[in-house]
């Protein structure tokens, strides 16, 4: 007998919807004992076929779907199926951008639960957050050097998230000799570099990719605070889109440093940029104090909310620092803020916003929306998969 989960009636309709994930809210009964990370056959109240999952006991989210319908199967051929399709349908946009950087498994979304997979420059570094992930490391591992023969495989599970699913936090290389940090990735003809041991996420934040290229068109002959800029890959955009001076805030002095040399290997003007380590939120009420003045603030602070008990509390962040934000711009000036919190949905995001400008006594304008990279793909059945909304806005 096949190792399977049966669902309490009508917990089935998700998973009809294509919906990848089953909690342990859902389940009826689980038949032959699966082990952590292990394929079962899920099944409807009713005896109908659903699909197989990877099954893992200690997570609220007990199933994560890896395919739909009867007669399925997880093996080798499955993933190197998954991951070719995963190519196939980046292939167009990373021929027109030339990008040498880019997501190449967005988790879910490419119908690989927990697994995502981003390559920089001949290195694929791997984040494998889930029981199942886990489970088939050594074949994912096998089907990516077929997919992408003579490439280094670098591994950045070191993420707490994979302690709700029962694993230790591991990061380290998975195959082939880790070239020297920082690589060097292209776009839109800027050369960024990227440290993908050290680094945030898997070493850069590739999502903002699209939203870095339209800043340019905000910025010509202005001056801008870029806020939260980590490596400063904004401010790469707006000198090139000709921004008189940018000013980089950011807590971390290594992140800073790495900023000015992404200067550097661009060619750009060094006196045009200041770098400044401080704490955002305290920095922007003293800039007020100041009466510090700017033409474009950008705001793209981390994440503020793992889960919906935080959503509040993120709510009250996100307004704070764009309140402050809008109260440093000049009269006409433009604010380019951004939440990568998935839980902060599109709606709930403006209104945020535009509470934040009521409370700084300004009028607000929106015009420009901006979303994740296109390479960061959202499934029909899981609108999870989009996280990254922004706004452009004119404050009065």
């Amino acid at each position: 007998m096949k190792k399977r989960v049966n669902l309490l009636p009508g917990r089935e309709k998700s998973v009809l919807r294509r919906h990848p994930w089953i909690f342990a809210s859902a389940i009826r009964s689980v038949k032959g004992d699966p082990q952590l990370g292990e394929t079962v056959e899920v099944r409807a109240h009713d005896g109908r076929v659903l699909g197989v999952a990877a099954y893992s006991p200690h997570s609220q989210i007990r199933l994560r779907m890896w395919d739909f319908g009867k007669d399925k199967q997880v093996d080798a051929d499955f993933f190197k199926r998954r991951l070719e399709q995963a190519f196939a349908g980046r292939s167009g946009l990373i021929e027109r951008q030339q990008l040498t950087g880019f997501r190449l498994v967005a988790a879910e979304s490419d119908g690989l639960p927990g697994i995502t997979i981003d390559y920089y420059a001949g290195v694929i570094v791997c984040q494998l957050l889930s029981a199942g992930a886990e489970y088939w490391r050594e074949t994912l591992v096998s089907s990516l050097q077929q997919l992408m023969p003579g490439c280094t495989i670098y591994e950045r599970s070191d993420v707490d998230s994979r302690k709700k699913e029962g694993l230790a936090l591991t990061q380290g290389l998975l195959s082939g000799e880790l070239p020297q940090m920082p690589l060097i990735i292209e776009e839109n003809g800027v050369n960024i570099a990227v440290d993908v041991t050290d680094g945030h996420k898997t070493g850069f934040y590739l999502d903002q990719r699209d939203n870095r290229y339209k800043a340019m068109a905000y910025v010509k002959d202005k001056s801008v605070l870029n806020c939260f800029s980590y490596t400063g890959t904004f401010a790469l955009y707006c000198l090139k889109g000709g921004a008189s001076l940018v000013e980089n805030v950011d807590v971390s002095q290594s992140a800073l440093e790495l900023a000015a040399n992404n200067i550097a290997l661009n060619r750009l003007d060094p006196t045009k940029v200041i770098h400044t380590k401080a704490d955002v939120f305290k920095l922007l009420r003293s800039y007020q104090e100041q009466n510090k003045r700017f033409d474009v603030v950008i705001m793209d602070p981390p994440k503020f909310a793992d889960n919906r008990a935080q959503l509040k509390g993120a709510a009250r962040g996100y307004k704070d620092i764009n309140l402050q934000a809008i109260k440093l711009l000049k009269p006409g000036g433009t604010l380019l803020t951004y939440s990568c919190s998935g839980l902060m949905e599109v709606d709930l995001f403006q209104k945020i916003v535009a509470d934040a400008a009521l409370d700084a006594q300004r009028e607000l304008q929106i015009v420009e929306r901006f979303s994740q990279a296109a390479d960061h793909v959202v499934a029909g059945g899981f609108p999870e998969g989009y996280y990254l909304n922004g706004l452009a806005c004119r404050v009065l």
